[in-house]
């Protein structure tokens, strides 16, 4: 054996011999679906939630804190990469939100037909967008008054 990546592929087989078990597909070899995107978006959004929340946190105590102490965090939020982040959050929470409900339909048992897949994997990510926009939307409306 050449190296331990070799030694980890060698196993015996019922009768004792040896053999070379297969390797397991990479992601190349898989075609991309759209059901597999969104499995690792919906990881990847709750990820964001995680550290939205601690932004959220950060906010709170500062609040609770001395007025220059939330002054600084709010000149933060109100900056463009604050923004960013709170665009992020926002978008995250509403694609989060409607992967969520389509787990609950499977959880029900309905939705695993490959139309019903396609469908509302696109409500997915229109709903996301949608309601992000509507929400940023409504927001800039009150702050310009």
């Amino acid at each position: 054996m050449e190296d331990m990546r070799d030694a980890m592929l060698v196993g015996r087989d019922s009768e004792g011999k040896t053999v070379l078990r297969p390797t397991s597909p990479h992601l190349q070899i898989y075609r991309w679906k759209i059901t597999m995107l969104q499995s690792i978006l919906h990881r990847v959004s709750g990820s964001a939630l995680a550290a939205g929340a601690l932004v959220l946190v950060t906010w709170l105590a500062a609040a609770a804190s001395a007025p220059s102490v939330f002054a600084q965090v709010q000149w933060w939020i109100a900056s463009p990469i604050g923004l960013l982040v709170l665009f992020g959050f926002s978008l995250s929470l509403f694609y989060h939100m409607a992967s969520g409900l389509r787990h609950l339909a499977w959880d029900a048992l309905w939705g695993f037909e490959k139309p019903q897949f396609n469908a509302t994997s696109a409500w997915i990510f229109a709903f996301a967008f949608v309601a992000t926009a509507f929400v940023w939307g409504v927001g800039f409306f009150l702050v310009q008054g």
